[in-house]
């Protein structure tokens, strides 16, 4: 008998030998059929997997990360098995499953939107006959035989990788048998809801240097409604797209003399300003002290901090009369420059110095994306130099400021904390000691947490903020990083209550992330209906026709002498194509139309972006309205998408 170990703790007793599926189906049968994979000792594995010794399990459902992994690694399969009984000749590369799904990629003609549609239907097919799933392990030779005598090169290529003597899985569904680790679903009727969702050329292995193959990306859910729920936010992404609305709201360009650099226009700079004025507010509150360091730093620096040797691939360089320099990808090193040009008592600290600085990073040029992915940015960092019985509070204060920060965007979130990676600089003991403090800071602030094992940065463990949208995505955005190696390397110290020297420790921290990428994640947030206080342009003053322009303009006056932005449309054009331009173009807040009514009693019908005329206001409560919703920072009505199931 042997010994299995559930998540409650609780321990039962079972034949050795017994499998996964058996253990879950002795639980209930509900749990046996909503079950996609377990963790066998920490290890995903197939249902099917005999446990022959005691060991700890846990059950993964689709509503798990293990659990989608696992039901969109095997719907790419089913793919794969479909494109291959449509297109004989075609070879299969890889199919992986994805943040959001799945795809693969095939050596192939390019498939057309109808290709997509009989791939479809052949994948649900496959689906209604129930095929099993079946793993086998095979020597590295007989896998090589095998691939080579389908004509498959590209699982030839990647067997001939793997180190001589390893044993090699593969899993077979029907005639289509696949190089895979696994694990997978039973059988493919496990899968219910499919979509096809595009294609797009793509090179093996991301090398532009290799072949161009293509690849057909997909999702599955195991019920109709969450299908048609990610169906709908992918249109409603599509519409909100950062880019898109870039263009349309005159915000920002791109130019091929400065690839992965944003140029902002007259709009665009004003969402940028905006922030980083309410970044400046909320630090105040907080004790920050604002600095700024060079672009440019000598090659030692960066030699000293460790980024030369972990991250000269992602760092810009020049040589000036002899001597390296580098175009900083981040900001800490100069900051530390500054904490170390002073000497520090123990009374002084915590010292909070925050940053808005220009940082350049040499992405790949297939990586750039908009705002998302960019080579030059502006990072909003901050550093925190404390000793080590404050390193509590300080956390703790850091995640009250990102949670009145995102909520005044009206961002939900989770965290994460991130453990040491293999690629790191520091002690086991500095690395123990740091970690333990943010799970503490956590623990003590009592707020939920996920673990996401070796994602720290090289330097210290992290607390991550995944934010989620108006569309229920997820992102990437503060983080919290504990550092006491950066400190050590840079002999960063303060004088204690005994006039002893001691070390300090340092907190790196940004909010936003990087302006850039916050701004293109809140333009899609809001979908270009910005908060009134972020609106480039507040409110639009209309005249009806050329005799009205004066009074009109005297309105605009009015509020633009008051500090709002006012645009006055005096073009001669109807006032209905004028207004569709500000509503329905240019997303502007509010519309003052003017016309003779509202020049001989002082009353506007006030128009509202998205809701029409919202009432009839005199000039004074008009401004009035509109200076609470500025001061207050009000969210915008209607930027959320709703789902009716």
């Amino acid at each position: 008998m042997i010994k299995i170990t559930f998540p409650d703790k609780s321990v039962r007793e079972f034949e050795q030998g017994i499998k996964a599926y058996q253990v879950a189906t002795s639980i209930s049968t509900s749990l046996a059929k909503t079950t996609i994979a377990a963790s066998v000792n920490g290890k995903v594995v197939d249902l099917d997997h005999q446990i022959n010794s005691d060991a700890g399990i846990i059950f993964h459902s689709f509503s798990s990360k293990e659990g989608k992994e696992v039901y969109w690694h095997s719907s790419s399969h089913i793919m794969a098995l479909a494109v291959k009984n449509l297109y004989p000749n075609v070879k299969v590369a890889i199919g992986p499953a994805i943040e959001q799904g799945f795809y693969y990629d095939f050596e192939a003609e390019p498939f057309a939107d109808e290709d997509l549609r009989k791939i479809e239907k052949e994948m649900s097919k496959i689906i209604k006959s129930g095929m099993k799933f079946e793993r086998n392990e095979i020597s590295r030779e007989e896998a090589i035989k095998m691939f080579e005598s389908k004509g498959e090169d590209y699982k030839v290529e990647l067997i001939k990788e793997l180190p001589e003597g390893e044993v090699i899985s593969t899993y077979s569904l029907g005639d289509f048998t696949d190089l895979c680790r696994g694990p997978h679903i039973s059988n493919s009727s496990k899968i219910k809801h499919v979509s096809l969702l595009t294609s797009s050329g793509a090179y093996w292995r991301g090398d532009s240097n290799n072949k161009m193959l293509q690849r057909i990306y997909g999702i599955s859910f195991p019920d109709k409604d969450e299908l048609e729920k990610f169906l709908m936010i992918r249109e409603e992404a599509e519409k909100r797209n950062h880019k898109k609305l870039g263009r349309e709201l005159n915000l920002f360009s791109f130019f091929p003399e400065a690839p992965g650099s944003p140029f902002y226009k007259k709009n665009g700079l004003i969402i940028f300003e905006k922030l980083i004025e309410y970044w400046r507010e909320e630090h105040k509150k907080d004790g920050y002290e604002e600095i700024k360091t060079p672009v440019i730093l000598k090659r030692e620096l960066w030699e000293r901090s460790g980024h030369w040797e972990n991250y000269r691939e992602n760092m810009f360089t020049s040589e000036i009369e002899g001597d390296q320099f580098v175009i900083k990808p981040m900001n800490c090193p100069g900051g530390i420059l500054l904490y170390n040009s002073e000497l520090h008592s123990y009374k002084d600290l915590p010292i909070r110095s925050g940053e808005i600085g220009l940082d350049h990073r040499n992405e790949f040029s297939g990586a750039l994306s908009g705002l998302f992915r960019v080579r030059a940015f502006h990072m909003d960092d901050a550093h925190i130099f404390m000793t080590p019985a404050q390193i509590k509070d300080e956390i703790i204060g850091v995640i009250k400021l990102f949670a009145r920060v995102y909520k005044t965007f009206g961002l939900e979130y989770h965290l994460e904390l991130s453990t040491r990676p293999e690629k790191s600089i520091g002690t086991d003991e500095a690395w123990e000691t740091a970690t333990e403090g943010l799970r503490g800071a956590l623990d003590a602030y009592g707020i939920g947490y996920e673990i996401n094992e070796g994602d720290g940065a090289f330097y210290g463990p992290k607390i991550d903020f995944k934010i989620h949208d108006a569309l229920s995505r997820q992102w990437q955005c503060g983080t919290i990083q504990l550092d006491m190696n950066l400190p050590e390397r840079f002999d960063v110290t303060y004088i204690d209550e005994n006039s002893d020297k001691k070390r300090a420790i340092m907190i790196h921290r940004a909010l936003y992330g990087s302006i850039e990428r916050f701004m293109g994640i809140i333009i899609e947030h809001f979908g270009g209906f910005f908060p009134l206080w972020l609106a480039p342009v507040q409110v639009t003053v209309i005249p009806v026709s050329d005799k009205f322009n004066d009074y009109a303009k005297s309105v605009y006056d009015k509020l633009n002498s008051l500090g709002y932005r006012v645009e006055f449309d005096d073009r001669s054009e109807k006032v209905g194509y004028k207004i569709r331009e500000a509503d329905g173009i240019k997303k502007t807040p509010y519309m003052l139309v003017i016309g003779e009514k509202e020049v001989e009693t002082n009353i506007f019908t006030v128009r509202q972006h998205k809701n029409g005329n919202i009432g009839e206001l005199s000039l004074e409560d008009f401004i009035s309205r509109i200076k609470v919703e500025v001061d207050t920072r009000i969210l915008p009505e209607g930027y959320k998408l709703e789902f009716n199931k």
